[in-house]
């Protein structure tokens, strides 16, 4: 397991999961989000774990891994990780406290509760960023893909369960899966980050691979959750 403090928001990245427009947010804005940072700052415990594979085939369908039984299939997750030897995977939190602070704004102030949500979704990018850096350090001489999850294009959703069972992500970092496959606590990030001898295009599938394209809260507000 591996930990890393979160002392401070991207404030830039918040708003705009916040769909903000205009140029700064004014002082009341501004007053609720440093007090929702602080509360977020103080709930957060960021954690994260990864372990890396050969891969020993991509066959444009499926990718089989070296000493793993989790088989990756579906042709996005094998373009995604096209000219790569190795392959790293990367679970991420924020920590169940989040969540708890999360609901308790949902209680009491509502505009607390969407801002501190939008502030935790960048909490937890930087967390895998930090996650990101040690796998970097690990793998000197190799170029690293982004990262691409479960659920993204055509690589199953379903595959959540045995990606945390390979990364041991329950045992070290407290994050499991539901019977949705969704992970709890809320705020963490399963990923597959590509590691090649040689440079890799770093380019986005973008919406048109996602999977809850139709449904993204994002997508309605004329925004992107990358960029």
């Amino acid at each position: 397991m591996n930990t890393v403090k979160i002392e401070s928001i991207n404030r830039r990245e918040a708003l705009r999961y916040l769909a903000f427009k205009g140029d700064e947010p004014d002082e009341n804005l501004l007053r609720i989000m440093d007090i929702c940072e602080k509360k977020l700052t103080a709930a957060a415990k960021g954690r994260y774990t990864y372990r890396i594979f050969d891969i020993a085939e991509n066959s444009g369908e499926r990718v089989v891994l070296s000493g793993c039984t989790l088989e990756m299939t579906g042709k996005d997750i094998c373009a995604h990780l096209a000219g790569c030897e190795k392959a790293a995977l990367l679970c991420a939190t924020v920590g169940a406290d989040v969540d708890t602070l999360i609901r308790r704004e949902q209680v009491e102030d509502m505009a607390s509760a969407v801002i501190t949500d939008a502030m935790a979704g960048c909490a937890i990018e930087q967390v895998c960023d930090k996650a990101e850096e040690a796998i970097r350090k690990s793998c000197p001489q190799m170029f690293m893909t982004w990262r691409f999850s479960a659920g993204y294009g055509d690589l199953p959703i379903e595959l959540q369960r045995q990606f945390l069972e390979v990364t041991n992500a329950g045992r070290t970092i407290g994050v499991f899966a539901n019977e949705n496959n969704i992970l709890t606590p809320k705020k963490s990030v399963t990923a597959v980050i590509g590691l090649s001898a040689s440079p890799v295009e770093k380019k986005r599938s973008g919406c048109t691979a996602c999977k809850i394209r139709e449904s993204c809260a994002y997508r309605k507000k004329g925004i992107r959750c990358y960029e």
